[in-house]
């Protein structure tokens, strides 16, 4: 099995890295962390990390010549499956509204909007440990526990189109979601790669997922 993790100068590759390559060590899988389009095409698995701002993330992802061409080709086409982690989960939304408004990949419906708690006193960006409320199975929530841990940090979240698409939220002064599916396509929010032995489980499930 071969994991190809984009690097387009943002995210966290290296622990991104270093977590699937733990939980694909038994599964026999060759984790590389790449912007190489060719060798995105070969991959049977396709991570898309994301750290900081959206329209800077997607400026930069789109400076890689052919990326979206191959990826889209991957994903939509062919069927690979697909994560994306923190802003790599945003931009699958049809826009990000973070400075400006700037168009996502429209893979799944739904626009990236700032968090706006009901409590005043909960402060943005929304930032560590929450509890997962799962609002329908998906594989990759397989053997995690009620109410799992998640490590996030962020200020926008993604407001889907279709409750469909939502498979896991938290409460932060009212939901916020967390994980969101589509077909191929898994997105979350919160760095599986630091929420300890359910984000390990996670990544986990993503390498066995068929969809």
């Amino acid at each position: 099995m071969r994991v190809a993790i984009i690097d387009y100068d943002s995210g966290n590759l290296h622990s991104a890295e270093k977590a699937v390559a733990l939980v694909g060590r038994d599964r026999g899988a060759e984790v590389a962390v790449t912007s190489d389009p060719a060798a995105v095409a070969r991959a049977d698995r396709i991570v898309l990390p994301g750290d900081g701002a959206f329209p800077a993330c997607r400026a930069a992802f789109d400076a890689v010549p052919g990326m979206m061409e191959v990826l889209s080709e991957a994903v939509l086409r062919r069927g690979v499956p697909f994560l994306g982690i923190c802003v790599g989960m945003q931009m699958l939304a049809d826009e990000g509204l973070e400075y400006r408004p700037t168009p996502g990949f429209g893979w799944i419906g739904g626009r990236v909007e700032r968090i706006t708690p009901a409590d005043p006193a909960l402060k943005v960006p929304h930032m560590g440990w929450n509890d997962l409320q799962v609002r329908r199975p998906h594989p990759i929530l397989a053997g995690i526990p009620e109410a799992a841990h998640a490590y996030f940090v962020h200020s926008w979240q993604f407001r889907v189109a279709d409750p469909a698409d939502l498979v896991a939220s938290v409460d932060y002064g009212g939901p916020v979601t967390a994980v969101v599916a589509r077909d191929n396509i898994v997105g979350l929010q919160f760095h599986p790669e630091k929420s300890q032995r359910a984000g390990l489980q996670m990544l986990g499930n993503f390498l066995d997922w068929r969809p």
